[in-house]
């Protein structure tokens, strides 16, 4: 053991700062209300402050239809936002493409996607469970969460799983990010158009076992391949870490310049189709412990 202690030594990296890039945060459904695109600017690695906003650039979506959606700064907010005329005005349609132009600063950057049809959420359950080990809080009683839907069938269809708990977004870190590929993890499995596999559809239940009264929720999106895999990069660069770790490294973007010279970007704008569903958890409903 003292030999062991004794080897280490601290080693100060020298580290260069890159260049200063904008990083694009958009994405946008087919649900009625206004819609958001966040623009900031890069930062170096080890730099732990807030990121920089980005307020001065023109944010304009158009679709393949040729209907056009400018976004406007909203500056108590810090991104920039498209308000519909009606409440139940929508900007994203089925089957339509959508592309992002920014201006800023002499340069022009582009970015497309398109939103795909979304399975509905059949039914969304609960059972009593109690779980032996918890880490720091030992055994846990509550009620696990489970939705049901079918995937489409045809192979390459792609979604996005996001759980809520009491209204909120549930278990929103890089890490918990939920994904399948044809109602399963990966392609390659068996599972083109049947209903999606257990473990996603409890991926809902996360963070703990829910308790009695809690408001469960579950939004499913419906995703193109280019996002499912930007995504996957998402959840291996945030587990990257311990001995296995391998240099970060900036996340593949589907954000362009129109001059292949000028700058670049980071960052991913993306469309989505929504279905959902929502329950009040209710011991007098649930399902039994199994």
């Amino acid at each position: 053991m003292f030999l062991l202690v004794s080897c280490e030594d601290a080693i100060d990296l020298d580290t260069e700062t890159g260049p200063r890039l904008l990083v694009v945060d958009g994405w946008i459904t087919n649900q009625p209300g206004p819609q958001t695109i966040g623009l900031t600017w890069s930062k170096g690695y080890f730099d732990n402050g807030p990121s920089s906003p980005i307020f001065d650039a023109e944010v304009v979506v158009s679709d393949d239809a040729g209907n056009t959606y400018p976004f406007t700064f909203v500056r108590n907010k810090l991104y920039y936002q498209w308000t519909p005329p009606t409440d139940t005005t929508r900007l994203g349609r089925i089957g339509r493409t959508y592309t992002l132009r920014i201006r800023h600063e002499g340069e022009e950057y582009l970015a497309t996607n398109r939103i795909k049809p979304v399975p509905a959420i059949d039914s969304l359950v609960y059972r009593e469970e109690r779980f032996p080990i918890q880490p720091q809080e030992g055994p846990q009683e509550g009620y696990l969460a489970e939705f049901f839907a079918r995937d489409f069938p045809g192979v390459g269809d792609t979604y996005w799983i996001k759980p809520f708990k009491n209204g909120k977004p549930n278990g929103n870190d890089p890490g918990n990010i939920s994904l399948a590929f044809d109602g399963a993890f990966s392609p390659g499995s068996p599972s083109d158009g049947l209903i999606f596999i257990l473990p996603l559809r409890q991926s809902i239940t996360v963070n703990g076992l829910f308790e009695a009264g809690d408001k469960v929720g579950v939004e499913l999106h419906s995703i193109t391949p280019e996002t499912y895999y930007f995504l996957v990069q998402v959840q291996r660069e945030s587990a990257n870490g311990g001995i296995f770790a391998v240099p970060p490294a900036n996340i593949p973007t589907n954000i362009r310049n129109a001059n292949p010279n000028g700058k670049q970007a980071l960052g991913f704008f993306g469309a989505s189709a929504v279905s959902k569903a929502e329950t009040t958890i209710d011991p007098q409903k649930a399902g039994p412990r199994e």
